[in-house]
Order: C-alpha cells, then structure tokens, then sequence
C-alpha cells in the first residue's frame, strides 16, 4: 500500500531555513499531484505548495511565494520543500500528500482533493 513519509522538521530561528522531505513509496501511479500542507491547532490544514509531478508545474499559497520551494527527485521517489525566511507563523505541523493522476490547477492546495497522507513532521519558528 502507498506510504507517505515526511522528515526534516525541527526547530529554527526567525530567518533561518530548513528542508523537509517526503518518500512516497509503493506508488504505482506515473504522475500525481504533490502537495505539502501545514496545520496549527485549532485552524484548518492550509496548503502550501504542490506540483505536478508529469511537468514539475509548482503552486504555491502567497503566503509563502518566494520563500518555499518545491522540488522532486523522481529517480528516488522524493519530494522536497526548502523552506528559507521562516517566520514565527510558519509554525506549525506540516504534512505531504498525494493525489494519482491529474486535478484542477485551482485545486492544487486544496487538501481534500489528497487521498494519500504522511503523519506530520513538525516546524518551530522562534523569535
């Protein structure tokens, strides 16, 4: 069965970087959307960025254009997000998915178009 498996979180001060990574395994699928989403407690998970895996199109929330980046490793299975200029507010756990195949652009960040999901990997950004 698929598996979604991110890694990479931790804690970092206001500016600095990090990259997390998501192996998605057992993926019998030759293209998919790939999104990495965040939540905080007590609000909605929110999307962040996607791409499609067939042509690398990246999507991004404005929250973090300019700052995140997207990126994919196809020979091992990888999706990564560098993640430069943190902020106190990019805080939270942040998760990948995935969705076999091809879905709207407009819904690129909307996570319940996802079907696969990782359990998390957590974010702290201190002042």
């Amino acid at each position: 069965q698929v598996q979604v498996v991110e890694s990479g979180g931790g804690s970092v001060q206001v500016g600095g970087s990090l990259r997390l990574s998501c192996l998605v395994s057992e993926f019998p699928y030759k293209s998919a959307f790939m999104g990495w989403f965040r939540q905080v407690p007590g609000k909605e998970r929110e999307g962040v960025a996607a791409l499609y895996t067939a042509d690398g199109a990246t999507y991004y929330d404005d929250s973090v254009k300019g700052r995140f980046t997207i990126s994919q490793d196809n020979a091992k299975n990888m999706v990564y997000l560098q993640m430069d200029s943190l902020k106190p507010e990019d805080t939270a756990m942040y998760y990948c998915a995935a969705i076999p195949g091809r879905i709207p652009s407009r819904l690129a960040l909307s996570s319940e178009m996802y079907q696969f999901w990782g359990q998390g990997t957590r974010v702290t950004v201190s002042s």
